[in-house]
C-alpha cells in the first residue's frame, strides 16, 4: 500500500518521521515523501540529532539511526510536490510534527491543507502526531467550511508539555519550542465542535517515552480511520496502530 507523508524542507521531527517510515517500509508498504516543490531533499531539525540543550532533549539513538537510513533511501530525494500529488492514488496519509521555525512552511500551507482535506474526504487512514495535528485543524471540510476535525476525537501536543519545553530552554534558545503564539492544544481545541468531550490530553508525562518494546508511557487516540498522538514519545505505538488501520483497509 502507498502512504503519503508530507514534510517541510527543514526542521521536521526526527522520530516522528523516521519511526513510522521504518515500520511501514518493514511491513512492505511504500512511503512517498512530499515537499512543497518536487525533488527537494528535506532535512530534519538538526538540534534533535545533536541534542537540543547540553546534548539532552534530542531524538533517541534508534530513531537517529533510522533517519540516517532514510536519508540514503531513494524516496528521500525523489520527493513529490504537495500541490501535484493525486491524493486518491494513496491508501494512507501521515502528518508528522516538529516545532522548529522551518515547520511553518508545512503547517501554514493553504495548498497542503486543501490536499489534506481532499484526502480526508476519501475516508482512508489518516495519522497525525504532535504539531502535525495542526494541519488537520486548519484544513477545512469542503462541504461544511469547518475544520475536518470538528466532529472527531483527537489528541495533539499538550499545552503543559509545550510550555514546559519552552520555559526550560527559552533562556538559551528563545522561541525554539514555540512555533506559533498560540499553543498547539489551544488551536486544536478551537477546531473541535465540543472540545470538552473530543480532546484527550492523555496521561501526564514529560520525559518518559514509549519504545519499540514498551508502550507503558505512550498514548494515542483513534476515532474511526483517524489516529492521533502527542509527541515523539508516542511514535512507536502510533506507527504500529497506523499499520493496523492500513491492514483493515487492505482486508476491507
Amino acid at each position: 500500500m502507498r502512504v503519503l507523508m508530507p514534510v517541510p524542507d527543514r526542521d521536521f521531527d526526527v522520530t516522528e518521521v523516521a519511526v513510522p517510515w521504518r515500520l511501514l517500509t518493514e511491513a512492505g508498504h511504500e512511503v512517498v515523501l512530499a515537499t512543497e516543490r518536487a525533488g527537494t531533499r528535506p532535512a530534519a531539525d538538526p538540534r534533535l540529532l545533536t541534542g537540543v540543550l547540553f546534548g539532552q532533549l534530542g531524538a533517541a539513538d534508534e530513531p537517529k539511526r533510522w533517519y540516517e537510513q532514510l536519508t540514503a533511501a531513494p524516496e528521500f530525494t525523489a520527493t513529490a510536490a504537495w500541490a501535484e500529488v493525486r491524493v486518491d492514488d494513496f491508501d494512507g496519509l501521515l502528518l508528522p510534527g516538529g516545532h522548529a521555525p522551518g515547520m511553518r512552511q508545512y503547517l501554514g500551507s493553504p495548498e497542503l491543507q486543501r490536499q489534506v482535506a481532499r484526502f480526508w474526504a476519501l475516508g482512508r487512514p489518516v495519522g497525525a502526531i504532535c504539531h502535525g495535528v495542526l494541519v488537520l485543524a486548519r484544513a477545512q471540510d469542503q462541504a461544511t467550511g469547518r475544520s475536518v476535525l470538528a466532529g472527531r476525537r483527537t489528541t495533539c501536543l499538550p499545552k503543559y508539555m509545550e510550555r514546559s519545553a519552552y520555559l526550560t530552554t527559552a533562556w538559551r534558545l528563545g522561541r525554539y519550542y514555540r512555533t506559533y503564539p498560540a499553543y498547539v492544544e489551544d488551536e486544536v481545541r478551537s477546531a473541535l465542535a465540543d472540545p470538552g468531550t473530543q480532546f484527550e490530553r492523555g496521561p501526564k508525562v514529560l520525559t518518559r517515552r514509549g519504545t519499540a518494546a514498551d508502550d507503558t508511557h505512550a498514548f494515542v487516540v483513534q476515532d474511526g480511520t483517524y489516529l492521533s498522538a502527542r509527541w515523539p514519545g508516542d511514535a512507536y505505538l502510533f506507527a504500529r496502530r497506523y499499520l493496523e488501520l492500513l491492514g483493515r483497509r487492505a482486508s476491507a
